[in-house]
Order: structure tokens, then C-alpha cells, then sequence
């Protein structure tokens, strides 16, 4: 458990893990560390092979042989990299090697019949040898899944893949074609419309440069200066350690990717740093998990989901990371006002000045970073080269970092942090295979198509009900799966029936993007929450409801968007920030009611406590709430509405805060 009295010890340990790339429970030892860092090498060189159009000895591979020959190389690796028991590092057994060779061995056959495969329609009539190779490959692949996704996903999976096999008996409206083992598991392999579609396309696309870039950054002290840029911008204002926590937290996961791993590493400086400024535990452990979550939906990485998405409307990402600005700009600043109340409420101050960093001295060396980001969005959103963007950004962070004495990369940290992108780009690969198959076998029944019929008649044409059935089908999902393979699932099932209701497209990808993130700080699985409170030495339960509390706009925003397209720039510039201001002041009120305390006004306490709160929340809703079919009320109505509801809280808060002052 963190030691909580020794926050500089701790920061220390999170520069070194961040550097170096590598934690305990990460390790590999011997031959298989060679072996990963190889096939990771290879597989880059490869990529970039096939990105460039480099011809590298005259190789040009099509796309089916490229895929499979980066997916069953990664796969391979995944047998290695994860126990067979759970768990990641460690010395493989006899049988993980078994299972690597194997799995290389089917890679090999399905690289070189890759272009028969294409002519001859494979999916329907694969030769007795392929069927043989794909059942065998099929099976590698659930393996793969339980080891790298967890045994509820493996299990959610396993259901789906087999699912052709007696969807003739499902009753209606889960009813399609059937078909028979031997029929559906070649389809699974060989089509484009199952483990190697979409998913795997956006993997060998675009996917993999912005993770070696996240990688790289984190293992060069970018980390460390974005952190350090978070504590000299806010640190020394009131509860200044919990919006460092955001800044920070929601940086590193926009490059991670991964709510768990982001609470594990930012966790390790942030939560010690809250507790000693008077947070509690559960508070502090909260706010973290909220941070690390809100991290995921924040551009301009966004995670591997949002390219998938990208994949899938056939878009441009820079359209997919500037439609996520807005509702990211509103759960992260709903969470800020939310700390800030609770900070105020408890008259909690910030860090001391000497524990925070020179802001001079911060640009003064961490400015090399900020110029690879330039370069980055420029080449994202000026050249339109999304491909290419992240390794040209890779290559001069490399550069410039051998002209950094304190975070050169020596033979050691070189060789952990290409351990840790292959082990990344492992498990991702292994998920994305197993989440292409719940997306073939709705592609083999039919279902992709006649369920969504079936979904809009349940609703009975009513947008709000369908939006709600889909709120909490992505919960429920979101339980059992990663961001990702929700994301995949809903896209597939749930998104068309929510644009056939008349919602834009892709409003409603992001809707599902962020209901299948709730899972994470919202009981009773709470991964993100309760990953955190083992830290901060809280009690579980009791820290997700916390973070419900301080993360409470990401079960509101959601729908402000998906139901006013302006929310996500998808309107007239005036439209936007008439809606973006709404929002703003609409998402403060808000939490300040989830608070119990107004901001710069006063506490909601007492016998009327509750009632007001109850008011300032619901004029928050309807301040922030946008035009829409729903709302009989223009953007100037709503507001009035809404005001009038907040003036009594406010009035009445100030009283109180002038017979007992609590703001710092």
C-alpha cells in the first residue's frame, strides 16, 4: 500500500516506473523478454513498412496478409506476456510456449494463403486445411481474450462467437441464420467482417502509431513534465493536489488509454499528495478514478477507441478528437468545480510553496514536448496525415530526448519501454481479435440489421426511452467489458437504432463512448474507483459512490450532447458557444449541487439543505440543457427557467456563508 506520510518518495517512484516503463508485476525474464522485444521490433518495422509504402526489399503486402500477419504475430506474443492464470510478466510454461509456436505456425499459413483466401471467398468455402487451421486459430483467440481481457469478457465472447451456431432457436427479435460449427468458424477468420474487420483494421492503421507514441512520451519524462505543469499551474490554489490530479490524470490517460493502469501510475504521486493536504481517503481515491476515467474520452489521443470509432464512420480522427473537445471540456471542468466545492466546503488550502515547482523553470525544460505535440496536431489537422502523424512526432521525441541528460534513454530503459509497448499493442491485439467476433457472428446472423428495428419498435419511437434503453445497455456492458470491446459491441447493435430514432451519427457514438466509461467509478464494479481506494486505503463501495458524486456529470453530459449536435461542434459557430457557455455555467451549478456547497457563494446546509440542492440541481440541467425536440424551450427560455430555479439556493447560500464563512 502507498505510504501516505511521504508524497516527494512517492513522486520519485512514479518518475522511475514512468521512465523506465516497467513495474513488478511486468517483467519478463530471459528469453521471452528477447523474444518480445524482437516480434515488437519486427512488427514496427513492418508497420512502417506498410504505412510509408516503404517496399523495404520489395515487400508490398495486401491488406488481408498484412493484418494477419501483424494480428497472429501480437497474439502469439500474448502467450507469453500473460499467465496463463492471469496476470501479466513472469517466466511462460512449456505450454505458453506451445502456444506461441502454434500460433505462429497458423500465422505463417494464413499470410501465404491470404491472397486465395481473397479470390476464392474462403469465408463460405475454405479447403479442409484451412478449416482445420482457422478451428485451431479460433480457439487461440478465445484463449488469448481470457487471458489479456479477463474471464467475463472471455465468457461475453465465447457467447457471441458461437452464437451463429443456434441463432435459428434464439425467439425473436434475437432470432437469425443459423449455421453450422464448421460454417461459422471459418467465417470467423477468413471474412472481413469478424476478428480481422474493422476493429483489426483501425488496430494496423492508425491505432498502433499513437500508442507507441503515448508509450514514448510517458518513458521520456513527458509524463513527469505534464505533471509538473499541472502542480505549478494549480497546485497552490485550495484543494490544488486534487486538480493537479486532473490535469495530470487526464493527460496521461488520453495517452494510455487505460483508466486502470492510469490510477495505478498518476495514483502513486496524486493520492498521497491529496491526503496530506486534508482530503480524505475515499475522497482522494475518488477523484483519481474520475480523472484516470475522464482521461480516455480526452482529445487529442483519446485512447485506441476513438480511432476505432474513426474506422467505423469513416472519418477522419482529427473529427472524431475535435466533436469529443467540447464534452470533454464539460466533465472535466463539472469535476474541477465539484473538487473545488468540496475543497471550499471543508476550507482545505493548497500545497505549500516550496513543494510546488518553478512554472518558469517547468517550460524552461519540459518546452521540447510541447513543440512535439505542435508537430503532431499540425501534421493531424493541417496535412490530414493521421497514419504518419505519430511516428514523425515518435521520431523527433527520440531525438530531442538524447539531448536530455535526465531522461536519456540508456540500454536498460530502452529495452523496458519497448517490452511495454509490445506488451500494450499484446493485450490490445488479443481483446480486438476476440471482440471481432461478436461483431462477425452479428454479421453472419443478420442481426446487425434486423435488431435495430427491433429496438426502435420496443422504444416505440420515442427518442428519449431509446436513449435511456441505451444509457443502460452500455452500462451493463461496460461492466464486463474494456472500453474498446464495449465500445466495438454498442456500435455494432445499439448505435444504428439510436441514429434511426433521428440523432446524428456521431453524437451517438460518443453517447456510447462515455455510458460504457461509467462503469468504472460507478458501483458495483467500479475497476477505476476501487483500483484507486486500495491506494489511498479506503473502503471500496463507499469510494465508487464518492466518485459518482464528484464524477456526476458523465452520466448528464452525455445527453446534453447527444441531443444538441452544437455540443460537439456539429452547428454554426454562434450556436456553439451560445451552447457551450449554457453548458458551462449549467455543469458548475450542477456540481456545486452534488456538493452541497456553491463556489465563491456559500453552503447549502441545514433543514432547507437538501430542497435547494435539489432545486440548484435541476436548474442546472435546464441552464445547460440544450434546444432540442424534447424541450419545448429556446436556448434564452431554458436559461430564465433555469435561473429562476437557482436564484433561491443562492440567495440563500450566501446567508449562510455570511453568518459562517467557509470559502479560502
Amino acid at each position: 500500500m502507498t505510504d501516505q506520510n511521504n508524497a516527494p518518495a512517492d513522486a520519485k517512484g512514479f518518475e522511475q516506473v514512468a521512465i523506465d516503463g516497467e513495474t513488478p508485476s511486468e517483467r519478463l525474464a530471459g528469453t521471452a523478454r528477447w523474444v518480445v522485444i524482437i516480434g515488437t521490433l519486427l512488427s514496427l518495422v513492418l508497420v512502417i513498412n506498410q504505412l510509408f509504402n516503404l517496399q523495404l526489399m520489395g515487400i508490398v503486402l495486401i491488406e488481408g496478409r498484412y493484418l494477419y500477419v501483424l494480428g497472429g504475430m501480437y497474439l502469439a506474443l500474448s502467450f507469453l506476456i500473460f499467465q496463463m492464470r492471469g496476470g501479466k510478466g513472469g517466466v511462460p510454461s512449456l505450454l505458453d510456449w506451445a502456444l506461441f509456436a502454434i500460433a505462429l505456425a497458423c500465422t505463417v499459413y494464413l499470410a501465404q494463403t491470404a491472397q486465395l483466401n481473397l479470390s476464392q471467398g474462403w469465408e463460405y468455402a475454405a479447403p479442409l486445411t484451412g478449416q482445420y487451421v482457422s478451428v485451431v486459430f479460433f480457439v487461440l483467440v478465445l484463449e488469448a481474450t481470457r487471458r489479456a481481457g479477463g474471464f467475463v469478457l472471455f465468457c461475453i465472447v465465447t457467447f457471441f462467437a458461437f452464437y451463429p451456431t443456434f441463432a435459428g432457436h434464439v425467439p425473436d427479435p434475437f432470432s437469425g441464420f443459423e449455421s453450422t460449427f464448421m460454417q461459422t468458424v471459418p467465417y470467423h477468420i477468413f471474412s472481413a467482417e469478424s476478428s480481422f474487420g474493422i476493429p483489426m483494421k483501425a488496430f494496423g492503421g492508425v491505432v498502433i502509431g499513437f500508442i507507441l507514441f503515448g508509450a514514448v512520451l510517458q518513458r521520456t519524462g513527458g509524463g513527469q513534465f505534464f505533471n509538473d505543469l499541472a502542480l505549478g499551474l494549480v497546485g497552490g490554489y485550495r484543494g490544488g493536489a486534487a486538480k493537479v490530479s486532473i490535469f495530470a490524470s487526464g493527460f496521461m490517460g488520453s495517452m494510455s488509454g487505460s483508466v486502470i493502469s492510469n490510477v495505478l501510475t498518476t495514483g502513486a504521486v496524486s493520492i498521497p499528495a491529496m491526503r496530506k493536504t486534508g482530503f480524505s481517503a475515499k475522497t482522494a481515491a475518488a477523484t483519481e478514478a474520475c480523472a484516470s476515467t475522464g482521461g480516455v474520452l480526452m482529445p487529442p489521443i483519446m485512447g485506441a477507441t476513438a480511432f476505432i470509432m474513426a474506422s467505423f464512420l469513416s472519418r477522419p480522427y482529427v473529427e472524431i478528437a475535435l466533436a469529443a473537445a467540447i464534452p470533454s471540456i464539460l466533465f472535466y471542468w463539472g469535476l474541477f468545480t465539484g473538487i473545488d466545492a468540496y475543497s471550499a466546503k471543508r476550507g482545505l488550502r493548497g500545497l505549500p510553496k516550496p513543494d510546488l515547482p518553478r512554472l518558469r523553470e517547468v517550460m524552461i525544460e519540459g518546452w521540447p514536448y510541447i513543440f512535439v505535440f505542435a508537430l503532431l496536431l499540425y501534421m493531424m489537422i493541417g496535412l490530414r496525415q493521421e497514419s504518419s502523424a505519430p511516428f514523425y512526432a515518435t521520431a523527433l521525441l527520440l531525438v530531442v530526448n538524447q539531448f536530455r541528460a535526465r531522461f536519456r534513454l540508456n540500454k536498460q530503459r530502452l529495452g523496458n519501454m519497448i517490452v511495454g509497448v509490445g506488451m500494450g499493442l499484446a493485450e490490445l491485439t488479443a481483446i480486438l481479435l476476440g471482440v471481432g467476433l461478436i461483431v462477425g457472428s452479428f454479421s453472419a446472423t443478420g442481426l446487425a440489421g434486423t435488431l435495430v428495428n427491433e429496438l426502435v419498435f420496443m422504444a416505440g419511437d420515442n427518442t428519449l426511452v431509446l436513449l435511456l434503453m441505451g444509457a443502460l445497455t452500455a452500462f451493463i456492458f461496460g461492466m464486463g467489458m474494456t472500453v474498446t470491446a464495449c465500445y466495438i459491441f454498442l456500435a455494432v447493435v445499439l448505435a444504428p437504432a439510436l441514429e434511426a430514432g433521428g440523432l446524428n451519427t456521431l453524437a451517438v457514438h460518443l453517447f456510447i463512448l462515455y455510458w460504457g466509461m461509467v462503469s468504472f467509478i460507478t458501483p458495483p464494479v467500479a475497476l477505476g474507483a476501487f483500483a484507486a481506494s486500495t491506494m489511498a486505503g479506503s473502503n471500496p463501495i463507499a469510494t465508487g459512490f464518492e466518485a459518482m458524486r464528484l464524477g456526476g456529470v458523465i452520466y448528464i453530459a452525455p445527453f446534453f450532447f447527444v441531443l444538441n449536435p452544437a455540443l460537439i461542434g456539429q452547428a454554426p459557430a454562434w450556436e456553439v458557444v451560445i451552447a457551450l457557455s449554457s453548458a458551462l455555467v449549467g455543469v458548475a451549478l450542477i456540481s456545486s449541487a452534488l456538493q452541497g456547497y456553491i463556489s465563491l457563494v456559500g453552503p447549502l446546509e441545514g433543514a432547507l439543505g437538501k430542497p435547494l440542492r435539489v432545486l440548484l440541481f435541476f436548474g442546472g440541467v435546464l441552464i445547460a440543457m440544450p434546444q432540442n425536440a424534447l424541450v419545448p424551450l429556446g436556448y434564452a427560455a431554458s436559461f430564465a427557467v433555469g435561473a429562476a430555479l437557482c436564484v433561491v439556493p443562492i440567495i440563500l447560500a450566501r446567508r449562510a456563508n455570511a453568518v459562517d464563512p467557509r470559502v479560502a
